[in-house]
């Protein structure tokens, strides 16, 4: 299990984007699969919407390895 630190520049990023960010998907059509086949949890539930936002505070996991989203210092 591999716990990865996303900070976010901006006020979302789209969960496929996200995946791809932290190279847990290495395309965004890999990404847009795991989403769909429900392979990805945003705070401990289930997202199948591969453009939901993700927020600072959000938890996302997936497949043994957990991305915590944090606002990037300005």
């Amino acid at each position: 299990m591999s716990n990865h630190v996303f900070e976010l520049r901006h006020e979302h990023i789209a969960l496929c984007d996200l995946l791809k960010a932290v190279a847990i998907a290495p395309s965004g059509g890999i990404a847009k699969m795991m989403i769909a086949a429900g392979d990805v949890q945003v705070n401990g539930q289930v997202d199948t919407r591969k453009t939901a936002k993700i927020r600072a505070g959000m938890v996302v996991s997936v497949m043994g390895e957990t991305i915590e989203v944090i606002a990037a210092a300005v």
